[in-house]
């Protein structure tokens, strides 16, 4: 029988790396680099002082988004690249034992013995490595872990995002600075948010929430701390 040729169908799933990273490093920007802002502002700083805080944790804040990122990312590589070598040492001194094991995975699964047998038999013909880096460790070419893309990406998100209240800060003046920070930012998240939900598939009220809910209670927090100190100082 001929098998028709189709089309590779797209699955929201394929974005979950590439918009964890975005999402996150935005998100970060804008909630710490206004809660930064909105801080110093409450401490009765000049608008001087308030722009060089907001800078500075834009440039802190990618940096360590960055790094962390890397490091991450790098262990997870560092584990997928051992359980690979592994694995390849395995199918090299007992191949059998390991398309035993393969075919086990796929009678799990729901195949009959003898059909998972013979999948596990093809399947390691074609690319034995991959089919057990796939099928019993979990790694995949989509899903393998990229330190240097992570780093950037996460960085780039998290600048991007930092700009934003950096941005409503230079342009307000300092009697409105603090409202106009606190409501520019909220609206950020909030579009954040839902950006995010209609891009995963979820619910866009409830990602608009979320965000929002925390972005208010960080800036709520540090706007109190810096009164406090103002104050006193």
């Amino acid at each position: 029988m001929k098998i028709a040729k189709m089309l590779p169908e797209a699955h929201r799933s394929e974005h979950i790396r590439w918009l964890r990273a975005a999402v996150l490093g935005a998100n970060d920007g804008i909630v710490s680099t206004a809660s930064l802002i909105v801080g110093v502002a409450a401490a009765n700083s000049s608008h001087q002082n308030i722009l060089l805080t907001g800078i500075a944790g834009l440039v802190a804040g990618a940096m360590s988004m960055a790094s962390g990122e890397y490091v991450s990312v790098s262990s997870q590589a560092d584990t997928e690249n051992a359980d690979l070598a592994r694995e390849k040492a395995e199918l090299a001194t007992n191949v059998e034992f390991e398309r035993a094991e393969l075919a086990q995975i796929y009678v799990g699964r729901g195949l009959e013995p003898g059909l998972a047998a013979k999948v596990a038999e093809q399947l390691m013909a074609h690319d034995a490595l991959g089919s057990h880096a796939r099928d019993e460790l979990g790694i995949t070419e989509a899903l393998s872990a990229r330190p240097v893309q992570a780093a950037l990406a996460s960085a780039g998100a998290f600048s991007v995002g930092a700009a934003m209240p950096l941005m409503m800060a230079l342009i307000s003046s300092p009697k409105n600075l603090i409202a106009v920070v606190s409501v520019a930012s909220l609206v950020f998240l909030i579009l954040l948010g839902v950006l995010a939900a209609r891009v995963g598939g979820a619910n866009a009220w409830k990602g608009a929430v979320r965000v929002g809910f925390w972005g208010a209670l960080a800036m709520a927090i540090t706007a109190g701390i810096g009164s406090i100190f103002g104050t006193v100082v």
